[in-house]
């Protein structure tokens, strides 16, 4: 198979669960969802600037770099045409998959894959414009190893999140993320204490932190 990738680099995991430990990145391009707060535009389109690569040539590149966490993401991995065969592929390296994914599209194409990878579910909330977009049977089939990622901008996106987080029982990792420039984080530490949301962690994105906030490669 052949893949369109925006970018392919090695950094730090900016989030998740292996959030500041090394990772390999391998952007695809394409998503169907338009968020308002979206960071990496540049690939929103399936014919964003690319360049082809097969499944094998992601692998080398994987294997050359030493890095044993790899992160597979966007616009929306999972849209992107024969992203089995890429997994199934990656399965076969002695790595850690984890698939940034947004909750648009059906993450059972990754079950029955061994190792199977783990999952990063991006659930949009009110201020993303794209919560009618969630696959409800997406939160609710997840490992605990899988995580559950709120971005949230405004006191409404913190009270659905609540809202989501207790009609589904989550029992995975559940991070809670402020949209960069539209809340500050100690609102959100506030509604977590307000509400005694244990288990789940405030996540900021380290790689906003560590280089300026629209470098890309990072």
């Amino acid at each position: 198979m052949e893949y369109k990738v925006s970018e392919i680099f090695t950094s730090i995991n900016g989030e998740g669960e292996r959030a500041g430990e090394p990772a390999v990145f391998v952007r695809l391009t394409g998503c169907p969802l338009r968020c308002s707060y979206c960071d990496t535009a540049y690939a929103l389109s399936f014919d964003s600037p690319h360049t082809v690569m097969t499944e094998d040539d992601i692998a080398a590149y994987i294997t050359e770099s030493g890095i044993r966490n790899v992160t597979l993401t966007g616009g929306e991995p999972l849209a992107s045409k024969g992203v089995r065969t890429l997994l199934e592929r990656l399965s076969q390296l002695p790595v850690r998959v984890e698939i940034e994914t947004s909750g648009c599209v059906d993450v059972s194409i990754c079950r029955g894959i061994v190792p199977a990878p783990v999952l990063t579910i991006d659930y949009k909330l009110p201020s993303s414009g794209m919560e009618s977009r969630m696959i409800r049977a997406n939160f609710m089939s997840l490992s605990p190893d899988d995580t559950v990622k709120f971005v949230a901008g405004s006191r409404e996106d913190l009270d659905r999140a609540l809202e989501v987080i207790r009609e589904f029982s989550l029992s995975c990792h559940i991070h809670i993320s402020p949209v960069w420039g539209r809340i500050d984080p100690q609102e959100i530490v506030a509604f977590m204490l307000e509400h005694r949301l244990n288990g789940v962690k405030l996540q900021l994105q380290l790689h906003k932190i560590v280089w300026d906030a629209d470098k890309r490669g990072v």
